[in-house]
């Protein structure tokens, strides 16, 4: 059996941090993960959500609002999960040992969870070269550095892919925001793989809910992966609350564009350089991200840096105008 793969480093945890420099006496501002610090408001929970075991028909329920929500054709089936990240895991385990190609640098999840299942993984900076692989994956917007690829482009790789029995995953964690860019009105096509989220976009990723949108065959085999239950009752409902409410999702994406440009603003007026992003997050260049990561971290702001890309730094939204104000302070001292 494969050697497990060392855990990945990720966002949103200060505990190490707060070790060295305690803990801030405003709190921390976590800017480390990309997730919407303006989130779907949970309301109106009942206690049997907490206390009764989740139906097949709320299951169901919810499987139509994401269905309905991310455009997704009869022919394609919706299954969801305690997360994307779940979905990550699982995945290749569903199929046998190949040739996987990941299209990098990206979310660093993936490539661990194929290794330890047996693949043959190869991190590829040239997209060409993905469909030279049995499995090819990507993140699109990507992560970090926001790279879209159009549907069109993703849908002839697809093609290619098919025909020899592949599939392509492509994780669209941050496409809520970018909905034209999502290949989910294509997600019946044999062998093409969609994950979706609602840890970023709707700000709501201590819920763990995600899907997969894919063909019969794929989702059924996914389906029978995961036990009766292995969705909440509260995931159930506020998935389903939040996925209808298209009003809300226009009006968050006005405001998210919003705010990233105000992000851009601020980096530039500290003189820092924007280099690539989406509307929840900007990656940006510097010198040292490691000094400015411990500068901020002094003044209780958390960033992402890579140990790889000693000179790149991810930063999300900041939310309301004193963490903004909070940042621009700090940003402007490292100055």
């Amino acid at each position: 059996m494969p050697a497990m793969s060392k855990p990945t480093q990720h966002g949103g945890d200060p505990s190490a941090l707060e070790a060295i420099h305690g803990k801030p006496p405003d709190g921390w501002l976590d800017l480390s993960t990309g997730i919407n610090p303006d989130g779907y408001l949970v309301t109106g929970l009942g206690e049997a959500d907490w206390r009764a075991l989740p139906t097949a028909a709320q299951m169901a329920s919810l499987e139509a609002a994401a269905r309905a929500c991310y455009g997704v054709p009869r022919a394609a089936e919706v299954v969801a999960a305690p997360g994307s990240q779940a979905l990550i895991q699982w995945l290749p385990r569903l199929r046998p040992g190949g040739d996987v190609a990941i299209l990098g640098p990206t979310y660093s999840e993936h490539g661990p969870a194929w290794r330890d299942a047996g693949h043959r993984v190869a991190l590829v900076d040239d997209f060409e070269a993905l469909a030279d692989a049995d499995i090819a994956v990507l993140c699109n917007p990507n992560n970090p550095d926001g790279r879209i690829l159009t549907p069109e482009r993703l849908l002839a790789l697809h093609a290619r892919l098919a025909a020899k029995g592949g599939w392509l995953i492509v994780d669209e964690a941050f496409a809520d925001a970018e909905p034209a860019t999502s290949l989910a009105a294509a997600s019946g096509l044999p062998g093409l793989i969609v994950l979706r989220s609602l840890g970023k976009f709707f700000g709501l990723a201590g819920l763990r809910l995600g899907f997969v949108l894919t063909d019969t065959a794929i989702g059924d085999d996914f389906a029978a992966s995961f036990s009766p239950w292995a969705v909440s009752g509260p995931a159930l409902e506020v998935g389903r609350t939040a996925l209808a409410d298209s009003a809300w999702c226009e009006t968050m994406r006005a405001r998210l564009a919003d705010d990233a440009c105000r992000l851009d603003t601020l980096f530039a007026g500290a003189g820092i350089s924007v280099v690539g992003g989406t509307s929840l997050y900007r990656l940006i260049k510097i010198d040292s991200a490691a000094r400015l990561h411990e500068r901020l971290a002094r003044q209780g702001i958390l960033v992402r840096i890579f140990d790889d890309r000693p000179n790149l730094a991810r930063i999300g939204l900041p939310g309301e105008a004193a963490s903004f104000n909070r940042l621009a302070d700090a940003l402007n001292a490292f100055a």
